[in-house]
């Protein structure tokens, strides 16, 4: 299905991986084609993006970039470099649209009928499947901030906790590759097959590519209820079944992850307070305990009933960026995060989903992606980690490193 899809200019490919949830509407979701787009930087973004919805009535797929913030919050820029030339936002309304549930494939689209849907499969099923040895030509990566300035900054960062600046502050490091030539659909296979994730995405636009293997929710409008399943506590697996048990309640019982995950369960709270209506606002889940490929991760489920005389995108709006990506309080970590870190987010930790034609919507978290633009021939991936006020700078940069470690491998396979 993605090979096929991948002919086109504009795809999108949603995939939860067989990772059981009740929130979950479908298996896969593919995209491909696009009829119309909306393309835009902060400013007006959002109410633009309101006016496509209106417009049309129908699918929108696309993506939320980070530095939306700027719309969000007054006074906020973005003058960090730049490599991938994203815009803060782009949707689009899709040709063809393929929704897998069970062994159910729907296909539709603009003028669809019967014969043109049969056609489609076929030619699905009889794709042919290239095989990649390299997936980039030039794997030399560099970053912008070595480990001397990361540790200044971590240092720089928990002063202004200590000074009562901030509670938490998620920083970010960018790793990327100038002059190079890659293979997303080669690196999303790779990545997907190492890291299968529930909001794992394969997004082409034009020239812009995203391979993602994240495992969290943004933002999900299911019927009359708001769905935010923020992450914050990771811990490795172990190949041993019985010390791999052990893990999940070591993890379960760890004071600092369960008092991170408390503060941005309660920054969620507050985000959805702004569009909810009245008492609807509750924890549905608290340091749930949940398994991946690599970690186990302590996720939290936070819902609330929106207002419904106020546009589909406003709820969107209030709670962006994700707390789990920012820290708290979000106003005065966003400027702390413009001034350390020496990269444009961009794409990354923003959100990839879609809109339903009945005004539902799902929003991932932009992490554990590899973002190319093919145009200037550049491919970029960052990593991150939550400081605060006892944290390890040394240890944080080691986190980095680690994490990073995977991304290099699948480049550089």
């Amino acid at each position: 299905m993605l090979n096929w899809a991948n002919q086109y200019n504009i795809c999108c490919f949603l995939d939860n991986n067989h990772y059981a949830s009740s929130y979950n509407r479908y298996e896969a979701i593919m995209a491909a084609g696009a009829i119309n787009t909306l393309s835009c930087n902060a400013g007006t973004a959002f109410s633009q993006l309101q006016q496509f919805y209106d417009t049309h009535s129908d699918w929108l797929f696309g993506h939320l970039g980070y530095d939306l913030k700027n719309e969000v919050f007054a006074g906020m820029h973005s003058g960090n470099a730049d490599g991938l030339h994203m815009p803060d936002l782009f949707f689009f309304q899709p040709e063809i649209v393929l929704l897998l549930k069970g062994e159910e494939l729907s296909i539709g689209g603009w003028n669809m009928d019967q014969q043109a849907a049969a056609n489609i499969f076929a030619a699905i099923r009889h794709t042919t499947i290239s095989v990649v040895n390299k997936a980039v030509s030039n794997t030399d990566i560099t970053a912008h901030i070595d480990r001397e300035q990361y540790i200044q900054a971590v240092r720089d960062l928990q002063e202004h906790i200590h000074r009562g600046d901030c509670y938490e502050v998620n920083f970010c490091r960018e790793n990327f590759i100038r002059d190079t030539t890659a293979e997303p659909l080669e690196l999303f296979r790779r990545l997907n097959q190492l890291s299968p994730a529930p909001f794992s995405a394969y997004y082409h636009f034009e020239d812009k590519f995203l391979v993602c293997s994240s495992p969290e929710r943004f933002l999900q409008k299911k019927g009359p209820l708001l769905i935010s399943q923020p992450i914050k506590g990771t811990i490795k697996r172990d190949g041993d079944v019985l010390k791999d048990k052990e893990r999940r309640l070591e993890l379960l019982h760890n004071n600092k992850e369960r008092a991170e995950n408390v503060m941005v369960v309660d920054l969620v709270r507050n985000d959805l307070s702004h569009t909810a209506l009245q008492g609807t606002v509750r924890v549905a889940e608290l340091f749930g305990i949940y398994s991946f490929a690599q970690v186990h991760h302590m996720i939290s489920t936070v819902t609330a009933m929106p207002d419904p005389n106020l546009p589909l995108t406003e709820p969107v709006k209030q709670a962006f960026p994700m707390g789990s990506m920012t820290g708290a309080p979000k106003k005065r970590v966003l400027e702390l995060i413009e001034q350390y870190e020496q990269s444009k987010r961009g794409l990354y930790s923003g959100a990839v989903g879609y809109i339903t034609p009945d005004g539902d919507f799902d929003f991932n978290v932009v992490i554990r992606s590899i973002l190319y633009n093919a145009g200037n021939r550049y491919l970029s991936f960052q990593t991150g980690s939550a400081i605060t006020y006892y944290a390890s700078a040394a240890q944080e940069w080691e986190e980095c490193l680690l994490k990073a470690a995977a991304m290099k491998k699948i480049i550089t396979a």
